[in-house]
């Protein structure tokens, strides 16, 4: 029983850094889906005193994906406000040219104003409105939301992994006295070491196979699946072929190096 309990402790403190893993690879999928969702809606609207080819609009900065003219009844129906019929046939006449441009993707605060400057340079366009306010106030909770996200995946990372070194640690302890016999018939350091990486490698293991529960449950969940669908955005959760390599290699990794680690020190001590 008290084995079960030292290996459940090495697979708890594997499983948390696995699990604040995997959140941080959700949460980054899920900002760069939300970031394709705002880019779809989001758009630049430039005034022109002449009609603009799609050709010429497209060449001025990669970041434009489409260009589409605003017709002059959509732009009066806005500034409507009880004109009669023949004012407003007069004002279609001298209304400039508006276009609506589409973004390769949801642009960063410096790149909106590289695309302004480009704009600019095209001496026809007259006026920009790029909605800085709105697009700087979001892109800026987006950044804020995915630092707090990695902080916090971070500090449960280097927490976790020293409770697992001074678990190790412990383990080694335990066995130092049929260590030493073996060092004292010649056997190599990897050999008396190697009762603490194999504890080290099948409690990595049993640690990816729980998460790869816990993920493939979460992915399937419909409370959580709901949650994605109520901010219109589509996210691979958990794939269990790629996330599940990378989150095993991670976990293996990890355990080899930190008792690597403590092998080594203990060669050191004697």
């Amino acid at each position: 029983m008290k084995s079960i309990r030292n290996h459940l402790s090495l697979v708890i403190a594997l499983l948390s850094i696995l699990f604040s893993m995997q959140i941080f690879i959700i949460v980054d999928r899920s900002i760069d889906a939300y970031k394709e969702n705002l880019a779809n809606n989001y758009a630049v609207v430039i005034v022109s005193q002449k009609r603009l080819s799609d050709e010429v609009v497209l060449g001025i900065n990669k970041l434009i994906a489409s260009s589409g003219e605003l017709t002059a009844d959509s732009v009066i129906e806005r500034l409507n406000s009880g004109m009669d019929k023949k004012n407003i046939e007069f004002l279609k006449l001298t209304l400039p040219k508006f276009y609506k441009l589409k973004l390769d993707h949801y642009p960063t605060p410096q790149e909106v104003i590289t695309l302004k400057k480009d704009l600019l340079k095209n001496s026809s366009i007259t006026k920009i409105e790029d909605f800085s306010h709105n697009h700087d106030t979001t892109y800026k909770l987006l950044l804020l939301f995915k630092g707090v996200v990695s902080v916090f995946a971070l500090s449960i990372f280097v927490v976790t992994t020293l409770l697992i070194f001074k678990e190790l640690r412990i383990w080694q302890f335990k066995h130092s006295e049929r260590m030493s016999i073996m060092g004292l018939f010649g056997a190599p350091v990897w050999l008396r070491s190697a009762v603490l990486f194999r504890l080290s490698i099948v409690d990595a293991f049993i640690a990816s196979i729980f998460a790869f529960g816990l993920f493939s449950y979460i992915a399937t969940n419909a409370w959580i699946l709901k949650q994605f669908e109520s901010i219109d955005i589509s996210v691979v959760i958990f794939n269990p072929i790629d996330d599940f390599v990378l989150l095993l290699g991670v976990a293996i990794s990890l355990s080899i190096l930190l008792a690597s680690f403590i092998v080594l020190g203990h060669k050191e001590e004697v």
